[in-house]
C-alpha cells in the first residue's frame, strides 16, 4: 500500500472518533451488545455455512453473557472494522487487531484476549526467517499489522496486500508470491487443514498482543468487558475454550 494512502486510511480512522458512542448504562438497557467481526479469519472468527463461530466469536459470548447482555454480530470487511466504531455502527470490534499505538490513537482497546505474532509461510522451506524474506515478494492481508512489520522489518522486494487473509495465501499458493505472512495460530490451522499444498511454516516475524476494541473514550464499556473477561480468565473458562481450539492457553503470558 502506498505510504500516502496508508496516511489518508489513518486520518480517516481519527476523523471519525465516535462521539456518540453508547455507554454501558445505554447497552445494559437495551440488553444487547453489538459486536462486529470480519467473519473470515479462521479458526477466530469465520463462517461454518450460515453459523457465525470462532474462538472469538465464542469467547466474547461468554464475556457478553458475563455482563449479563446478549449479542448481536455484524460482518463486514477488516479494514472496515475500526472505522465502523467511529461511526457508531456497534459498540466493539472483535477480529484479531493487534494493539499498536497508531490504532490506540482512535480506539480504546479491550484487555488483551490472546497473544501471537506474524508467521512467515513459504513454499521454499529455505524462506523461514525475516532475512530470508529480503529481496521477496511477500502477501498480507490490508489494514493489517502484518503489512506494516513486514515494510519495516525485511528488505522485502515487495509487499502485496490483499483484502482478505485467504486471498493473501492464495497469493502464496499460485506463484503471485514468495511468501505469506500472517497470524500465527490462523496460518498453522490453514497448513494442517490443506496438507496437500504443501507449504512450510517458518519463523514469527514479531510477537503481539491481540484485544477487542471499543470507541475512543468508551471507558464504562471497556471495564465492564474487562471485569468479565478476567472472570473468565480466573475461572478457567477461558481455558478450556483455548485448547478446545488449540490445544494450548494462548492468553498473553
Amino acid at each position: 500500500m502506498p505510504w500516502f494512502k496508508t496516511l489518508v486510511a489513518t486520518l480517516a480512522l481519527l476523523v471519525t472518533v465516535a462521539t456518540h458512542a453508547r455507554p454501558l448504562p445505554d447497552i445494559q438497557k437495551s440488553g444487547k451488545l453489538l459486536a462486529a467481526t470480519e467473519g473470515a479469519f479462521a479458526p477466530f472468527n469465520h463462517f461454518e455455512g450460515s453459523k457465525l463461530t470462532g474462538f472469538e466469536v465464542e469467547l466474547a459470548e461468554m464475556v457478553a453473557k458475563k455482563m449479563g447482555l446478549a449479542i448481536e454480530w455484524k460482518t463486514i470487511g477488516f479494514d472496515a472494522l475500526l472505522t465502523g466504531l467511529g461511526q457508531d455502527r456497534w459498540d466493539l470490534v472483535i477480529a484479531s487487531h493487534g494493539i499498536t499505538e497508531e490504532r490506540a490513537k482512535a480506539v480504546s482497546f479491550m484487555a488483551p484476549h490472546y497473544c501471537s505474532g506474524g508467521l512467515i509461510v513459504a513454499k521454499d522451506p529455505k524462506i523461514r526467517t525475516g532475512k530470508d524474506l529480503a529481496g521477496k515478494v511477500v502477501a498480507v492481508q490490508t489494514g493489517t499489522t502484518y503489512l506494516d512489520n513486514v515494510k519495516k522489518l525485511t528488505g522485502a522486494k515487495e509487499v502485496k496486500n490483499f483484502p482478505g487473509d485467504g486471498d493473501a495465501r492464495a497469493a502464496l499458493v499460485t506463484g503471485r508470491a514468495d511468501a505469506w505472512v500472517s497470524d500465527r495460530f490462523s496460518a498453522l490451522e490453514a497448513l494442517r487443514k490443506n496438507p496437500n499444498l504443501k507449504l512450510h511454516a517458518g519463523d514469527l516475524l514479531f510477537t503481539e498482543r491481540i484485544a477487542a476494541a471499543a470507541a475512543k473514550g468508551n471507558n464504562s464499556l471497556v471495564q465492564a468487558w474487562n471485569q468479565a473477561l478476567a472472570a473468565l480468565l480466573a475461572d478457567g473458562s477461558y481455558a478450556q475454550l483455548s485448547r478446545r481450539y488449540f490445544g494450548e492457553d494462548v492468553r498473553c503470558k
